[in-house]
């Protein structure tokens, strides 16, 4: 099955809009999980629909801590959105992920804590797979879009989610290399875990901002130093979104995540809450209303 593609690009620190975005205009969508991180820029790049949300909200407000990721998901599905490419400001725990360089994100360790990481609860209980938590074509795409830049993406990365808004201390960055992070970030988790509940296929391009903190002789890590790397990645985030959004193929294939609640759903259906049904008309309609 095909279908056109309508690309969701959530974007982080130092990616706040779309260039060449045609009929663009900002429009607020309510969700039943909340308020979003601000409205939805919605347009098109030649036939290819585009929605664009600022995950901390224009002018940047909203704290990681505070991102309300369920209500941004869902909106986005609300919006259309066939697949969400997602585009965070990340530091390093690898020598060769130098400032500068942009990392396709294959992996997640959460560390998050207090934040609602799922749409699903009593009533209507569904567990997905999150063994392999990105989409492997939008990341192979995003890869390319970047080389097409003149950038240097880093594959494979695993991205370590803390809490925040502080940054880590030495002993946390290097407990953080041991495990395998790659890169560290604040925004990611529940984000990711979100949008494989709304069946949305996700891929993450973290742009390195910084060393973290594990360098016996490195810098420590400040918000001067974030931002203007961030500065300095931000023209490269927009040509690499450009570029994949101009080379997307015609038509979109099915992926196997548009059916990611196929068999995830365990709750008998004498037992579903029907205000809680109610509440998934957008991130379950598919399997709330099969005609």
């Amino acid at each position: 099955m095909v279908s056109p593609w309508t690309i969701g690009i959530i974007g982080g620190s130092g990616l706040y809009a779309i260039e060449g975005l045609e009929d663009a205009q900002w429009i607020p969508i309510e969700s039943p999980w909340g308020k979003p991180s601000d409205e939805v820029l919605c347009g098109s790049i030649g036939d290819v629909r585009v929605r664009f949300l600022p995950r901390h909200g224009r002018g940047h407000p909203i704290s990681p801590g505070q991102i309300n990721a369920r209500a941004n998901i869902d909106v986005l599905k609300r919006a259309g959105c066939t697949d969400i490419l997602a585009v965070s400001a990340v530091g390093s725990l690898r020598e060769e992920m130098e400032p500068g360089c942009f990392s396709i994100v294959e992996q997640f360790i959460d560390r998050t804590r207090d934040r609602e990481n799922s749409y699903f609860g009593s009533g209507f209980v569904a567990h997905v797979s999150m063994a392999d938590p990105v989409c492997p074509r939008l990341s192979q795409m995003a890869a390319a879009a970047i080389k097409s830049a003149k950038g240097k993406p880093a594959k494979g990365a695993t991205y370590l989610a803390m809490e925040g808004p502080q940054f880590s201390t030495r002993a946390e960055s290097r407990m953080y290399r041991e495990w395998g992070a790659d890169v560290i970030g604040m925004t990611a988790m529940p984000e990711a875990k979100l949008a494989r509940e709304a069946e949305l296929p996700y891929a993450l391009v973290g742009m390195v901002t910084d060393y973290d903190c594990w360098r016996e002789d490195g810098e420590v890590v400040d918000v001067g130093q974030v931002v203007a790397q961030m500065q300095a990645n931000s023209e490269l985030a927009r040509d690499m979104v450009a570029n994949l959004i101009a080379k997307l193929p015609a038509k979109r294939a099915a992926s196997p995540i548009d059916s990611a609640l196929e068999d995830a759903v365990i709750t008998a259906p004498d037992q579903h809450d029907p205000v809680l049904l109610a509440k998934l008309d957008a991130v379950a309609g598919r399997l709330l209303n099969p005609n």
